[in-house]
């Protein structure tokens, strides 16, 4: 038997150079086998359209062998089968004559196969790596150990092609001659890395160490980076910014020592970030907002769903990998496995007898998992995370010398954007410090003490919904930081986001501005001044009561409340009729 081989979902439960290959059994038919060969082999093929930044000429290399060893396997079937009509055509006897020797050449040719099959399968998942989106900085770094994975599996694939007994596999011999000249080549060529990607990697590095030394990188080194991976617009950088900032979560919440390898993906998130901003001066296609809005539907979906029906009803846990049995009832894969092993043939749930123990992944169910994770700080779902909730206490430090410093310049060069740039720039340089305050303390820190508050607060008064609305987003994320909140009262910036609050030209507006107010209301102080605020309680009562999503009356009873906690504002409130004591 051979376990499909689903190349669509292997992101999402795989990381990134792991090559989870499966051995088929040894009792699989022959006729079976080939058959897979070849689909997988055409799907390594269809690599041929997708753009390789990197490793080109191993890629390609790698492709062409697969496209000989397909005709190879399309020869050995389409011999099969004409073997088999006309085997139809003999005797009982010729037939099972014929039968027994097929059988015998299967036993002598098939584990060659299972090896080639097992290396096909890992192959699709190293071109599937090298040609994928958001990862290309991460491939060129890791050039050398990829160019060794590439000569690995080809040397591996022309082992099993050099010991497989021809003489006894139906094909013509001329397609046997070139698969034997095929396999002599893989042998001796060298698969090492190139050297435009040595030459890429040597610029990052140099660019890291001018972070380290404090020296602001030129901008046509940047630009030659980039165009050499073929980054070549903001979303671009963007996705590769989100892929480093996941591997970052993986490797620090790894079990192994990885602080190696957290600290270099640290650096070059931070100068994904820096090109981000430096280099492209504008968002395309609006594909950030358009994320955003998508998160936030997605978000309001999510929160009508019971979390524990996420949960295995063996191990009460989240589900990493749900897979549903015939009695309809969903277990996560690893914890039904082991009820069945322990020799249990009953439904843990509903306690009704299985006639099978055969289960089916629930793909529907798992991206539910995932998106529900995702939106509430969750790590992606594998089985080494475990759905882990994101640690950000983590990024209270840079991590290294050249990201602090890189991350220093971006946020001196976003706050002089903020003070001298146009209506536009002002606009994006809100929208970056919006995206980078989100989810690092450092981050934040940094971007308060480069003075950017003052300048977001003055933007709150923009005429320009978009704006004002990632001026007001931005306020929101460094309101976490201590060191904010003085800063925003003392500019004045209360009568500001009250103003947001009750005349904001977005909904979303309003309702960052609230979430804003019950930050700044955990200081005691500024609690009761905003208790004080005249139009504060009304404002807030009445984004409960407007049309707007859950998100926004969650975030103004929360303010709410954070401001009843102080008795100078409880009698105020109640004489205004707006509480009954």
């Amino acid at each position: 038997m051979i376990q499909r081989f689903d190349h669509r979902d292997s992101r999402d439960s795989r990381r990134i150079l792991r090559f989870p290959a499966i051995q088929p059994c040894e009792g699989v038919s022959k006729d079976v086998l080939i058959a897979s060969l070849i689909n997988l082999g055409r799907s390594i093929c269809d690599h041929k359209s997708k753009k390789f930044t990197t490793q080109r000429r191993n890629a390609r290399e790698a492709i062409r062998v697969i496209g000989v060893l397909i005709i190879f396997f399309e020869e050995i079937r389409d011999a099969q089968s004409q073997s088999q009509s006309h085997a139809q055509s003999q005797s009982q006897s010729q037939s099972q004559s014929q039968s027994q020797s097929q059988s015998n050449m299967c036993d002598s040719v098939l584990l060659c196969l299972l090896e080639i099959h097992v290396a096909f399968q890992k192959i699709w998942y190293l071109l599937d790596d090298c040609s994928r989106e958001g990862a290309r900085l991460w491939i060129l770094m890791k050039h050398n150990r990829v160019a060794t994975e590439f000569r690995v599996l080809i040397r591996m694939l022309a082992t099993a092609l050099d010991v497989i007994p021809m003489d006894s596999i139906d094909a013509g011999e001329e397609v046997k001659e070139f698969v034997r000249l095929v396999a002599k080549q893989s042998q001796r060529r060298k698969f090492e890395g190139e050297f435009g990607d040595e030459r890429a990697c040597c610029d990052v590095v140099l660019i890291l160490n001018q972070f380290e030394n404090r020296v602001s990188p030129n901008l046509g080194d940047l630009k030659r980076v980039l165009d050499y991976l073929g980054i070549g617009s903001w979303s671009d950088c963007n996705w590769e910014i989100k892929f480093l900032n996941e591997e970052i979560e993986l490797e620090s919440s790894s079990d192994k020592d990885r602080e190696r390898e957290v600290s270099l993906l640290k650096s070059l998130a931070a100068l994904m970030s820096y090109c981000r901003v430096v280099v492209f001066d504008e968002i395309d296609s609006s594909s950030s907002n358009q994320r955003i809005e998508i998160l936030d539907n997605g978000e309001e979906f999510l929160r009508f769903v019971n979390p524990e029906d996420f949960k295995c009803p063996i191990t009460l846990e989240i589900m990493t990998d749900p897979v549903t049995i015939s009695t309809g009832q969903t277990y996560d894969r690893d914890s039904i496995h082991k009820w069945f092993k322990s020799g249990n043939l009953t439904c843990p749930k509903t306690g009704e007898k299985l006639m099978n123990t055969k289960s089916v992944p629930n793909s529907s169910l798992k991206s539910l998992i995932c998106r529900y994770c995702f939106l509430n700080n969750g790590a992606q779902i594998t089985k080494q995370s475990k759905c882990r909730s994101r640690d950000i206490v983590r990024t209270v430090s840079a991590g290294t010398p050249a990201a602090a410093e890189s991350i220093r310049m971006l946020s001196e060069f976003l706050a002089d954007k903020l003070a001298n740039g146009c209506g536009s720039d002002r606009n994006k340089s809100a929208h970056e410090i919006r995206l980078l305050a989100k989810s690092n303390i450092f981050y934040r820190s940094t971007l308060v003490n480069a003075n950017t508050v003052p300048y977001l607060l003055n933007l709150l008064c923009s005429l320009d919904p978009s704006t004002q609305d990632n001026a007001m987003a931005a306020l929101l994320n460094l309101s976490k930081h201590p060191k904010s909140k003085s800063i925003v009262v003392e500019n004045g910036g209360l009568v500001l986001i009250l103003d947001v609050l009750r005349e904001g030209l977005k909904v979303e507006s309003k309702q960052n501005a609230a979430a804003t107010l019950f930050y700044l209301s955990s200081v005691q102080d500024y609690r009761e001044l905003i208790g004080e605020t005249p139009g504060a309680i009304a404002a807030l009562v009445d984004l409960i009561g407007e049309s707007g999503t859950p998100r926004g009356k969650k975030n103004a009873l929360a303010t709410i409340f954070g401001l009843v906690l102080s008795p100078s504002n409880q009698g105020g409130w109640c004489e205004q009729g707006r509480f009954h004591c």
